[in-house]
């Protein structure tokens, strides 16, 4: 098998574990409509998702519309959301985007990648998960840092840019499972295969390779 063969077949094996050990799965952000979950996603960019629930709980009560965003205080709304990290980028860019969100597309979020990638502070990651989970729309591949890890870990990439792994993992794997394949690999890295030291050889992908001969080395990546 040439490289790309052996990289789908790795993509099959890991595909159909990742199914089994999480039949269903959903993001952990919570949130009750598109724009909430577009504030989340941004707000959980080097933040736990645990610490943006906390931190949402009260931000959507507080602003229940597109509009109240748009017209926040900035320095009050950097209070509001300062303990996810990297508050003053992050409220700039969200208050940025209810501007646009609300004047132009009426408060709906617009549904294709071009347009929401002119939106402040969201690249292709948070665009494919928000059009992925609220829409349905599959435009690519979220890369997020447990995407980025395990993807390179397993052999299905050698990249480390962010979309060329995406493209990567794109020519490997059904467009049918490009949304759900970044939900399980999170929560398995989560569950499994975190980043700090750990009994890897025991990971269920780990094994899962290892048992056909697909577990990659040095030399067969």
């Amino acid at each position: 098998m040439n490289n790309l063969e052996i990289r789908k077949k790795r993509a099959e094996i890991v595909l159909k574990k990742l199914k089994e050990l999480f039949p269903t799965t959903k993001s952990a952000l919570r949130s009750s409509n598109p724009w909430e979950f577009l504030v989340a996603v941004i707000l959980s960019a080097q933040c736990t998702d645990a610490r943006v629930n906390i931190v949402t709980e009260k931000l959507f009560k507080k602003y229940r519309t597109v509009k109240d965003y748009a017209d926040a205080d900035i320095v009050e709304f950097e209070q509001d959301i300062k303990s996810t990290g990297f508050y003053k980028n992050k409220a700039k860019n969200v208050l940025a985007t209810a501007k646009i969100i609300h004047e132009t597309y009426k408060d709906n979020l617009p549904r294709t990648m071009e347009e929401m990638l002119a939106l402040p502070g969201v690249a292709r990651k948070t665009a494919n998960v928000v059009l992925g989970a609220e829409f349905g729309i599959v435009e690519g591949i979220a890369v997020d840092t447990h995407v980025k890890r395990l993807s390179t870990v397993y052999g299905l990439t050698t990249e480390q840019n962010p979309e060329k792994i995406e493209q990567d993992l794109m020519a490997i794997m059904p467009k049918n499972e490009w949304v759900e394949f970044t939900l399980r690999m999170i929560d398995y890295g989560r569950k499994y295969c975190p980043a700090k030291k750990h009994e890897h050889d025991q990971c269920p992908l780990t094994l899962a390779l290892t048992e056909q001969g697909l577990y990659p080395t040095d030399q067969s990546r």
